[in-house]
């Protein structure tokens, strides 16, 4: 690549690695630098959905809910293998009150101020009406109602639950979704790298000169701010821009216990603070539930779910689980912080979710990039190269939206056939093991064996099935340096894992980065 490319990216989290595939797709030359690894902070501390939002109806935010809805199948066409429908059930309690200072709630007072503090059953039933139309919905299907007394739904459920709704979203792996979008982006060209941390960004002669932490230093035609929770200390500190815009930084932390119900469901909670949390199956054996939605002060790599943060999830599930959900239980904690625009709402739950694309035109062009979903990251993407190319001479069209990402090119229903077809060619394989590397890998699975014919052909094995052979790939091909990128963000093995195995799995890639 040569010394001058067309854009330099900061951050490897998924607004990062988006923009990358597009703008190579699109033909232009992209360097990424992420100080760390990639999805390091809040790409791989989301609730794993790829969602509408469905509580952002409350606050009016049509557009947002309805990109992302539209947003939810193309995503889930392009992504079979980290990404599948689920069905979430929304008990009705009408025991409950709730504290909301939304449009929706305020106007709702007016007009029924007896109602105060409860969201009628017509309401919801509206707002899922609306969800389930936005979008143009072909794929998933759509709400319907169901009698918590007579179905396996209600059974885990406390006892004065009887109804419910039950509505249609996506699961998504968010930080293999990250690891694939820049595995994709290299493999059109771009230069990916890790453990490369920007200390400077200068404009001169008309480009950028972009200085590392190691002493690299790059020039680029256009800036690309994608610093995520350090967005605005690359405008501040790094690119020294003068903007008034300012980001800020929530905090939404999560759960996870053993699994709490047998069923593939999730559940869609209303507290009494009025606010929501999931409670969502989780890697086959556990129960995931969040998130919170609180201020965040320190760096973000510092952030963690607190005891009152704990205590507060399993209070709020143990209001509608009949069993009790206790700290005892809690087997694992993570805490993500979003980097929200600071649209100057007054409470972090009312902050906007939606992006803002700043172009900052004042010499060689710097694109900041402020708050957006997971849900809707491709989007933003697109929109980002729209906003940038007027700098560019030529460049190609939309292309993303038709595009699988690497391993997803088979039907949204073909998971199941790959798994047979896999354990049919590799007959070593254990059901679970089997389907792990295509919920991982999907058509790439085969790849990540490497034709072996036996167990041992694939090397040690360090426990829940986890490779050398595997980890090499990872290394390879999705930019893992160390046991924490794979067992915590390529995977989430670390919850099956020993720390010896997995100070073991650290040794072994310690070594095979100084073969290499």
């Amino acid at each position: 690549m040569s010394d001058i490319t067309d854009l330099f990216i900061i951050g490897g989290g998924i607004n990062g690695c988006g923009i990358a595939r597009d703008a190579t797709g699109r033909g232009l030359t992209v360097r990424l630098a992420e100080m760390g690894d990639l999805a390091q902070a809040t790409s791989s501390k989301s609730t794993k959905l790829f969602h509408g939002g469905l509580r952002y109806l409350e606050y009016l935010e049509l557009r947002l809910v309805r990109e992302a809805l539209k947003e939810r199948e193309t995503l889930l066409r392009a992504m079979p293998h980290i990404s599948w429908p689920m069905r979430f059930v929304l008990p009705l309690d009408p025991k409950m009150t709730f504290e909301s200072d939304t449009p929706v709630s305020r106007a709702l007072a007016t007009v029924m101020p007896w109602n105060k503090g409860h969201r009628p059953n017509f309401l919801i039933r509206a707002g899922l009406f609306l969800y389930d139309h936005l979008g143009g919905r072909k794929i998933l299907p759509g709400t319907s109602s169901i009698n918590l007394k007579t179905t396996p739904e209600g059974a885990p459920l406390n006892g004065r639950l009887q109804k419910a709704f039950e509505y249609s979203d996506c699961w998504i792996d968010d930080a293999r979704l990250v690891s694939l979008n820049a595995r994709d982006a290299a493999m059109k060209g771009a230069d990916i790298m890790v453990g490369a941390k920007v200390t400077e960004a200068i404009r001169q002669d008309g480009l950028w000169r972009v200085a590392l932490e190691d002493g690299r230093v790059y020039r680029a035609r256009a800036l690309v701010n994608a610093g995520g929770p350090w967005v605005g200390r690359v405008i501040r500190e790094v690119a020294h821009l003068d903007s008034t815009e300012t980001v800020r930084l929530v905090r939404g932390s999560h759960i996870v216990v053993p699994k709490l119900y047998d069923h593939d469901k999730a559940y869609f909670f209303q507290g009494a603070d009025g606010r929501i949390i999931f409670a969502i199956p989780y890697q086959d054996d556990f129960t995931l539930i969040g998130t919170t939605d609180r201020d965040h002060d320190g760096s973000p790599l510092e952030a963690t779910c607190t005891p009152e943060e704990q205590e507060y999830l399993c209070n709020f599930a143990s209001q509608y689980f009949a069993k009790p959900v206790t700290a005892d239980q809690i087997v694992w904690t993570y805490s993500g912080v979003r980097p929200l625009y600071d649209d100057g709402a007054k409470s972090a739950t009312a902050a906007t979710r939606d992006y803002v694309l700043s172009l900052d035109e004042q010499g060689a062009p710097c694109l900041n990039v402020f708050g957006g979903k997971i849900t809707t990251y491709r989007r933003l993407a697109e929109h980002a190269i729209e906003k940038l190319l007027p700098h560019f001479a030529q460049t190609g069209p939309a292309w993303t939206a038709g595009a699988p990402l690497p391993g997803g090119d088979f039907p949204v229903d073909g998971v199941e056939r790959l798994i047979e077809d896999l354990k049919k060619k590799f007959v070593f394989l254990t059901d679970r093991w089997a389907t792990r590397l295509v919920r991982a890998y999907g058509t790439d699975a085969e790849l990540v064996l490497n034709g072996a014919q036996q167990e041992s052909d694939l090397g040690h094995s360090f426990g829940a099935d986890l490779t050398e052979a595997e980890i090499n790939w990872l290394m390879t091909h999705e930019f893992a340096r160390y046991a924490e990128d794979v067992v915590w963000r390529r995977s989430k093995l670390g919850l099956c894992l020993s720390q010896e195995e997995i100070v073991a799995i650290d040794s072994w890639m310690e070594s095979s980065r100084q073969v290499a």
